[in-house]
């Protein structure tokens, strides 16, 4: 808690604390720096992507794709449980790959009767693309920040990737 100057004569009274220095002296809550950063987490996402020179892929697609890329080949129901999606949902991204050269569907070695689905080198290609190119404009974002700044994003960054892992499992036992 803040405790107050006791008068004017008491050099603190001089020095109030602002709301960022009273956050930082209380407990952080997922409320409170929810609370704290949602207003900027929605200004960046949305000049990221008006920046972004935008791919014809869109978003599940490319989340499909780059899962393609770390997994390697898999079922169609694999990818739906992976990305909380149903079925039909995963069934149709994947087909609207596969028309555009994407994606190709494989045997499965293990169950003749199985498909899987694997990137084509032009899947490869076009994921690393369009990944590069935000990259550049995440990069651009950051640069506008000063180099002690850009230290501390550095130092954060390992939360932000365990916070994306962590809250994708949770949300997808949930729907288990």
């Amino acid at each position: 808690a803040v405790k107050a100057p006791k008068s004017i004569y008491d050099p603190s009274f001089y020095h109030q604390p602002n709301m960022t220095t009273i956050m930082a002296m209380t407990a952080a809550t997922p409320e409170s720096v929810a609370a704290q950063i949602r207003p900027a987490l929605t200004q960046l996402y949305v000049m990221y992507f008006r920046m972004a020179e935008q791919s014809d892929l869109t978003g599940p697609q490319l989340t499909i794709m780059t899962r393609l890329n770390n997994l390697g080949a898999a079922r169609i129901s694999e990818i739906a449980r992976l990305e909380g999606i149903r079925m039909p949902t995963a069934s149709n991204a994947l087909h609207q790959l596969e028309q555009r050269g994407m994606v190709e569907r494989i045997r499965d070695t293990e169950d003749r009767r199985g498909v899987r689905v694997t990137l084509t080198p032009l899947g490869k290609k076009e994921l690393e693309r369009v990944g590069d190119e935000r990259t550049k404009h995440l990069a651009d974002m950051l640069s506008s920040l000063p180099p002690e700044h850009l230290e501390i994003a550095a130092d954060i960054a390992p939360i932000i990737e365990q916070l994306a892992e962590s809250y994708t499992e949770r949300m997808l036992a949930k729907r288990s």
